[in-house]
C-alpha cells in the first residue's frame, strides 16, 4: 500500500467521522425546531442565529456534568457499553458510497471510503453489534428497570432485523449486487422504490424498530421503565447512548436512499441533463444529503404523530403481520425478475402491483383485529 492510497484513506475517513459527528448535533437542532413547528413551538433559538449553536451548548453541558456510578453496577461492562453502542453506528456507515469519483494529481478518487463485494452483508452484521452494547449497559447497571430495558431491546432487535433482512434480499434481488455502489448504479433508470413500494415501507418500518425511535422505543419507555437500559447513566456515558441513536438515524437513512432511493444517483429523468451525477460528480453527495434530510424529516415526523405502541402488540406487529408480508415481497419480487428474464420485461410491472395487493390485505387484517379488539374491551 502506497502513502498514496493510505492518505486517502485516512482523510476520508476522518470525513466521514466528523460528517457523523457533527451530522448528530445539527440533527438533534432539526428534529427541536421541526417538533416545534408541528406543535406550533418556537423551538430553540437562543444560542447563536437562530438556535443553531445549540446543540454545542448541550454538549459542553454534558461534558462538564457530574457523572454518577452507582456503587453496586458491574464497572467494567458499565464502562464500555456506551463505547459498544456508539462504534458500530459510525464503523457501519463505512461501505456506504457518497458519489461516483473525481480526478486529483493523476489519480482517481473515489466517493466512498470501501466497496466490498459483500457490502450488504457487511452493514447487516454491524447493525447486529450495537444491541450488545444496550444489553451490556442494562445487565452492568444492576437495576430491573434497566434489565428489562435490555431485554426488550435484544427481542425487539431479533423481531425486525428478520424485516429488514428480508428487505436486504430484495434489494439484492433487484439489483443484481452486493455491493452498494452495484445497487446503486442498477437504478440509474428506474428507483427501486418504484417498483418494490411496499418494500422500501417495511424496510423504514423495520428501521425505526432498529434504532428505537417512536413508536418503538419500548426499551426506553419513560412511563414504565424510567429511562430503560441507560436509566443509570448520566454524563458523557448518557452522552455515547444519546449520540448513538441519532446516528444510527443518518446511517439508517443513507441505507434506505442507496437500497431503494438511488443513493447518490439522479432522479432518472435528470440522467442525460448537466444535472446528471455522470456529468457533474459532486452533485452526488448534494443529492445523498437532500434523501437524507427528507428521511430524518419524515422520521421525526412519526415521532410527533404516533403514540407508543404497547410492548405485546410491537411483538404481535413483527412476527405475525411484517415477516409474513416481507416473505411474499421477497417472492413476488424473484418471480417477477424471474418472469421477466424468461418472457418479457412488462412482467416486472406485476411487482408493484401485486405488492400493493398484499400490503392491502395486511392492512385490512391489522384494521379487523383492533375492531375485534376493541368490542372485546366494550
Amino acid at each position: 500500500m502506497t502513502w498514496a492510497l493510505f492518505w486517502e484513506w485516512f482523510i476520508k475517513s476522518l470525513i466521514l467521522v466528523f460528517t457523523l459527528l457533527i451530522g448528530f448535533g445539527y440533527l438533534t437542532y432539526y428534529e427541536r425546531r421541526f417538533l416545534a413547528r408541528i406543535q406550533v413551538r418556537v423551538g430553540p433559538n437562543r444560542a447563536g442565529p437562530y438556535g443553531l449553536m445549540q446543540w454545542m451548548a448541550d454538549a459542553v453541558k454534558l461534558i462538564f456534568k457530574e457523572e454518577l456510578t452507582p456503587s453496586r453496577v458491574y464497572k467494567l461492562v458499565f464502562f464500555f457499553a456506551p463505547v459498544v453502542t456508539m462504534v458500530p453506528s459510525i464503523v457501519i456507515a463505512a461501505v456506504i458510497p457518497w458519489g461516483t469519483s473525481f480526478q486529483l494529481g493523476g489519480r482517481t478518487i473515489n466517493l466512498y471510503l470501501a466497496d466490498i463485494n459483500v457490502g450488504v452483508i457487511y452493514l447487516m452484521s454491524i447493525a447486529s453489534i450495537a444491541v450488545y452494547g444496550i444489553v451490556m449497559a442494562g445487565w452492568a447497571s444492576n437495576n430491573k428497570y434497566a434489565m428489562m430495558g435490555g431485554l426488550r431491546s435484544s427481542a425487539q432487535m431479533i423481531s425486525y432485523e428478520l424485516t429488514l433482512g428480508l428487505m436486504f434480499v430484495v434489494a439484492i434481488l433487484m439489483g443484481n449486487s452486493m455491493s452498494l455502489v452495484g445497487i446503486v448504479e442498477a437504478q440509474k433508470d428506474m428507483w427501486f422504490v418504484m417498483l418494490q413500494p411496499v418494500g422500501y415501507l417495511l424496510f423504514f418500518i423495520a428501521t425505526l424498530a432498529e434504532v428505537n425511535r417512536h413508536p418503538f422505543d419500548m426499551p426506553e419507555a419513560e412511563q414504565e421503565l424510567t429511562a430503560g437500559y441507560h436509566t443509570e447513566y448520566s454524563g458523557m456515558k448518557f452522552a455515547l447512548f444519546f449520540m448513538a441513536e441519532y446516528q444510527k438515524m443518518i446511517v439508517v437513512s443513507m441505507i434506505g436512499a442507496t437500497l431503494f432511493l438511488g443513493g447518490y444517483r439522479e432522479f432518472w429523468f435528470l440522467k442525460d441533463t448537466f444535472l446528471s451525477v455522470d456529468r457533474a460528480w459532486f452533485l452526488g453527495p448534494f443529492y445523498l444529503f437532500a434523501k437524507v434530510f427528507i428521511l430524518l424529516g419524515i422520521m421525526i415526523w412519526v415521532r410527533a404523530s404516533w403514540p407508543r405502541i404497547r410492548y405485546d402488540r410491537l411483538m404481535s406487529f413483527g412476527w405475525k403481520i411484517l415477516i409474513p408480508v416481507s416473505l411474499a415481497v421477497v417472492f413476488i419480487t424473484a418471480a417477477g425478475i424471474l418472469l421477466a428474464e424468461m418472457y418479457s420485461s412488462l412482467w416486472m410491472w406485476m411487482v408493484p402491483v401485486l405488492s400493493l395487493v398484499v400490503g392491502l390485505i395486511a392492512v385490512v387484517v391489522i384494521y379487523r383485529d383492533l375492531r375485534r379488539k376493541a368490542y372485546a374491551r366494550a
